[in-house]
């Protein structure tokens, strides 16, 4: 008997080789494996390219990725594990049940990080431990090579800062992943990665996944590349200090198994990981902001009236895209060995046309929402996050520099000193029920920006997850002074580590 599909995905599934060789062309990479799940099983895959150019050894469905920050969402699932055992609590106090290790402000003064805090990325923990981070590789979080695998408490010399107070600021943090996944092992008494495979992995059928590069791994395991002079180059393999933030190595086969667990209340056809209403709670907003929702563990995001529970993941040679879509029985996995922005593009166009919604790359050739040029007084002006270099460093590294919104031959604009905004970004009110509410485009990837008024009337710019806060009184001139300035400062303070590492070698 033939499968039978809802016409929307019966036509994707058509239509997915023609979307994704076009995207393959038009984006610079090596590989790329996708994989589209209905109804808990895996519909359609598409491997392109070479998992290794110097060998010409292609892409499979078996070919296995680094999947890094969709790992946290493993993390969150084992800590609920734990939960729904009894064995800790969600308000628990992380230090509660750490061993040689502690979580916490400067201030002795401040509240307790909570489990729930470092869930939700609000924890106030910055995403380097200090300035010095910035000398060792990908920021401290890559062990060197050939030097041994620190524990928790060694890594941490025993103590992890919080530079804001918990529950004061939204900050993505790799960091409290890894003290989770140091917590799981206190808890359970088990080491995390063989935790992981007993409690997650195999019963979910994921026999060829794991935290370590072992032999389940190791053939499979494709090469990562970065962009060079014009050229890929393979990029050096690197030990996680830190697996429960990003660790996992995994493939589209390994992975359709628990994207069909997310859309089936925790299990799959091998077994069952979790409680349906326990993953209900993972994958509803714990934090909300316009643009942006955090479950625990998970992002959450709308494509059309339909909730999406995803993550996506990065390395120097690897991104990763998860999004699963319980509601219509839809998921899809996308995996490249590069730095390129193709499995976003990926799993959002094909979601959408599986659902029968348009493609939202597709620049609108004319916009049909009124706009609103009243307002844009009170918008333009200098914006900027709030105080915190630590829990920032994503801002700063995402956008070069302050946050500029300016009028420009009658429309409104956006800039900073990233590569996309720096000449300046239209925004085009996209809401006929809210002025304030607008759309842009970096390159071809569609931006939500979204101002709000708080309480007290001041305004505040969302974008991306990034939450800026106007700034009284700044004109263009002492925007582009203080973005200068900057610029200056992080290009000596570049020089002086770059002399600093010099020095340690």
């Amino acid at each position: 008997m033939a499968n039978e599909y809802p016409p929307s995905v019966e036509k994707t599934l058509n239509e997915a080789d023609q979307v994704l060789i076009k995207l393959f062309n038009e984006h610079l990479t090596p590989g790329l494996a996708v994989g589209i799940i209905y109804d808990g099983k895996l519909v359609y895959t598409k491997s392109m390219g070479y998992a290794n150019l110097e060998t010409c050894k292609p892409v499979t469905n078996d070919t296995v990725f680094r999947i890094m920050s969709i790992s946290k969402t493993f993390t969150t699932l084992a800590i609920m594990q734990l939960w729904e055992q009894g064995k800790l609590d969600l308000d628990d106090p992380v230090n509660l049940h750490l061993k040689g290790l502690k979580v916490q402000h400067k201030d002795p003064a401040a509240p307790p990080v909570r489990i729930q805090h470092m869930l939700t990325h609000l924890a106030g923990i910055g995403e380097t431990r200090s300035l010095w981070d910035l000398t060792r590789p990908v920021a401290g979080l890559a062990a060197r090579p050939n030097s041994r695998i620190l524990s928790m408490p060694e890594y941490y010399n025993g103590l992890l800062r919080a530079e804001i107070y918990p529950g004061g600021k939204w900050s993505y943090s790799n960091h409290a992943f890894g003290v989770l996944a140091y917590l799981i092992e206190c808890v359970s008494g088990e080491p995390f990665d063989q935790y992981m495979r007993k409690h997650v992995f195999e019963p979910l059928g994921m026999f060829k996944t794991d935290y370590v590069l072992s032999e389940r791994v190791r053939g499979e395991l494709a090469q990562g590349y970065t962009w060079k002079k014009s050229a890929f180059k393979p990029y050096p393999y690197l030990r996680l200090n830190t697996p429960g933030c990003g660790g996992i190595f995994s493939s589209v086969n390994e992975m359709a198994k628990y994207t069909a667990a997310m859309m089936n209340g925790g299990a799959n056809e091998h077994g069952r990981v979790i409680k349906a209403e326990t993953l209900q709670r993972m994958m509803t907003p714990q934090f909300q902001t316009g643009v942006f929702n955090m479950g625990l563990g998970f992002f959450l995001e709308k494509i059309g009236d339909h909730w999406v529970t995803e993550h996506s993941g990065g390395w120097p040679g690897f991104i990763s895209s998860m999004r699963v879509m319980p509601d219509q029985k839809l998921a899809m996995v996308a995996f490249t060995n590069c730095s390129a922005d193709t499995t976003e593009y990926a799993t959002k166009d094909l979601l959408h046309r599986l659902v029968g919604l348009e493609t939202p790359f597709e620049k609108p050739k004319s916009n049909p929402v009124l706009q609103h040029p009243e307002v844009w007084s009170e918008l333009t002006g200098s914006y900027g996050p709030k105080q915190g270099f630590l829990t920032n460093f994503r801002y700063w590294g995402g956008m070069a520099g302050e946050t500029e919104v300016y009028v420009k031959d009658g429309k409104l604009m956006l800039r900073s000193f990233a590569s996309h905004e720096k000449k300046g970004l239209v925004l085009e009110n996209c809401d006929p029920r809210n002025p304030l509410r607008f759309i842009t485009y970096r390159g071809t990837y569609p931006v939500e920006v979204l101002f709000e008024r708080d309480e007290r009337g001041n305004i505040k710019l969302m974008m991306h997850n990034y939450v800026l806060y106007k700034k009284p009184n700044q004109k263009s001139m002492q925007f582009m002074l203080n973005t200068a300035i900057g610029a200056l400062a992080g290009a000596g303070l570049a020089v002086l580590l770059a002399r600093l590492i010099k020095r340690r070698r």
